[in-house]
């Protein structure tokens, strides 16, 4: 508690107050792009496997877009054939039968 008093005490000089902002500006935008990278970069691989346009992972710039990318991948048909169920018994394909 007398650490807050002791903050709220000293005034911060003008100056050094402008220097810090400064600073702060010139970081934000880096963090901001960052940011940014993780959270489209995944989006755009699901998308790409989906079948979809890798392009609708840009929605995540927009706020609630994330919400909107989630649900429509969630509940539309994707465009990519399903794998077939796997042959048991055989390892190889069978051999045709002999006349």
């Amino acid at each position: 508690m007398n650490f807050a008093f002791f903050l709220m005490q000293n005034s911060m000089d003008p100056e050094q107050a402008k220097k810090i902002a400064m600073v702060f500006l010139g970081i934000m935008p880096i963090i901001i792009i960052v940011g940014l990278a993780i959270v489209i970069l995944p989006f755009w691989f699901i998308c790409k496997k989906a079948g979809f346009s890798p392009w609708l992972s840009l929605l995540n710039i927009v706020p609630l877009g994330n919400v909107i990318l989630i649900y429509v991948l969630a509940f539309a048909e994707w465009k990519v054939a399903p794998l077939p169920p796997p042959q048991m018994g055989y390892p190889y394909p069978p051999v045709p039968p002999r006349p």
